[in-house]
Order: C-alpha cells, then structure tokens, then sequence
C-alpha cells in the first residue's frame, strides 16, 4: 500500500511537501513515481526516484519540484516549489517499472506504473 499526503491549497509561488508512505514492502528497494491528473486532463508523469538514488523529472517540474526518499521512514517525498496554477492536480505516487532509459518517454500508465494509493490534492490558486 501507498498513503500520499501533504496536498494543500497554496497561493502561486508557494511551496509544498508532499509524502509518499509505504507499507507491505520496502520503498528503499523500489522505484517510486510521482504521477498527477489535473481536473478534466489525462495522467502526467511527474518524477520518479530508482532505488540507486537516480532521480528523473518532467521538463515543466525541473528545478522546482524535489524527489527523495528517507528509506527509515520507508517513505518518499517531493518538495514541490515556486508552485504555478498549472500545478493544481491530485498526486499520486506509484512503483514505477520502467528502467531509466524509458523515464522520460510517454508512459503506459495501465502497464508502467502500480498505483496503490488515494492521491492527495493539490490546488494552486490566489
């Protein structure tokens, strides 16, 4: 299982920490997305952390958005900042099965990724 949480509504500019908790395996041996749907839109790959440390994001999150894992918490997070109105989406994190030399290629969300979890939502708005 996968719990997220952190999501908020926030003022543009502002930042976020969102936390991915994982129970029934261990998240220090997996890889770990972040995935997002933002109202009336499709699945977005976000980042993804690999179990080595390796970290890849999405072009329109670079230098804002933060992926890492505590792997004493068993937990993976994403600081999100410098937040933008385009940035309002439930979250999701999910086990990413895809090797890195596919992680910025369109993904098969239904084959992919593994989503165990609610989502937590995130709204950027004044």
């Amino acid at each position: 299982q996968l719990v997220e949480s952190g999501g908020d509504l926030v003022q543009p500019g502002g930042s976020l920490r969102l936390s991915c908790a994982a129970s029934g395996f261990t998240a220090s041996v997996s890889t770990i997305a972040w995935v997002r749907q933002a109202p009336g839109k499709g699945l977005e790959w976000v980042s993804t952390i690999y179990s080595d440390g390796t970290t890849s994001y999405t072009d329109s999150v670079k230098g804002r958005f933060t992926i890492s894992r505590d792997n004493a918490k068993n937990r993976v997070s994403l600081q999100m900042n410098s937040l933008k109105p385009e940035d309002t989406a439930v979250y999701y994190c999910a086990i990413d099965y895809r090797p890195l030399s596919r992680a910025t290629m369109v993904p098969n969300f239904t084959t992919d990724f593994d989503f165990r979890g609610q989502g937590t939502q995130v709204t950027v708005s004044s």
